[in-house]
């Protein structure tokens, strides 16, 4: 029987310990307005969102009851072949951006970037940095991306509440490996990387985020709201998981 180890309990995210069989499993918890358990494995390890109330044994519980499947996938990502190398990112670099590619055009001088047709899928970039090294000049990269996604981003979020009838939350963007976007009492966050990719996919992801405003889990309910707003939403989501390993790390 899986013998959980608990430790003083806590609101937010919280490094934890459970064994499972004979594997002592590391796992992070963290607490929201959801009204259920749910576990997901990545690259990082297990992480578990739970209500804000919700016992740690409960918790722990629902970890031991997938205990079977939580070793599956633990192991499965093992076995997964490391990245490759992330680019090098220079002068005449091509990036993906809004599902095209951006050239970029690299100068030392004082930073400033300048777009080409910049709401669009644009030919070309210039950066000006402070030197040519691969790290500058990819956080000159990062930024110049940031800039361009973050009213893009407003604008198909206030569009998606109009649709559904709530109010705009606050517009953050998240840097996380493995998700495209979250929703929370806090407001939205949306993966800068999205504006990387074809329209289409970030009305998609947009579009799943606002329907977690009135739906805080992934039930049926939720689904149909989802396909009210973007119909397409299967096709939508298996490209995304193609097209995600185009995107800068």
């Amino acid at each position: 029987m899986p013998r959980p180890l608990s430790r003083a309990d806590a609101a937010g995210e919280a490094a934890r310990l459970i064994v499972l069989g004979e594997q002592r499993i590391p796992y992070r918890l963290r607490r929201s307005s959801r009204r259920s358990i749910g576990l997901q494995i990545d690259g990082s390890g297990l992480a578990v969102a739970a209500p804000q109330r919700a016992p740690l044994a409960d918790i722990e519980a629902v970890i031991c009851k997938h205990a079977g499947w939580v070793l599956k996938k633990l192991d499965e990502w093992r076995r997964r072949p490391p990245p490759p190398a992330p680019p090098v990112i220079g002068d005449g670099s091509r990036v993906a951006y809004l599902g095209g590619e951006l050239e970029l055009r690299v100068r030392v001088g004082r930073e400033r970037a300048q777009w080409r047709d910049a709401l669009e899928a644009a030919a070309e970039l210039q950066l000006c940095c402070r030197d040519d090294s691969p790290e500058t000049v990819a956080a000159a990269l990062r930024a110049a991306l940031c800039e361009r996604a973050r009213p893009l981003f407003a604008e198909r979020l206030a569009h998606f509440c109009s649709r559904l009838g709530v109010p705009v939350p606050p517009l953050a963007l998240s840097s996380a490996r493995t998700r495209w976007g979250s929703c929370s009492e806090r407001g939205i966050r949306l993966n800068w990387r999205l504006v990387q990719l074809p329209p289409a996919l970030i009305d998609y992801v947009v579009a799943h985020e606002v329907a977690h405003l009135v739906e805080m889990n992934h039930g049926p309910r939720f689904w149909s709201l989802v396909e009210r707003l973007y119909p397409d939403w299967r096709s939508a989501r298996a490209e995304l998981r193609q097209r995600a390993a185009h995107c800068l790390p």
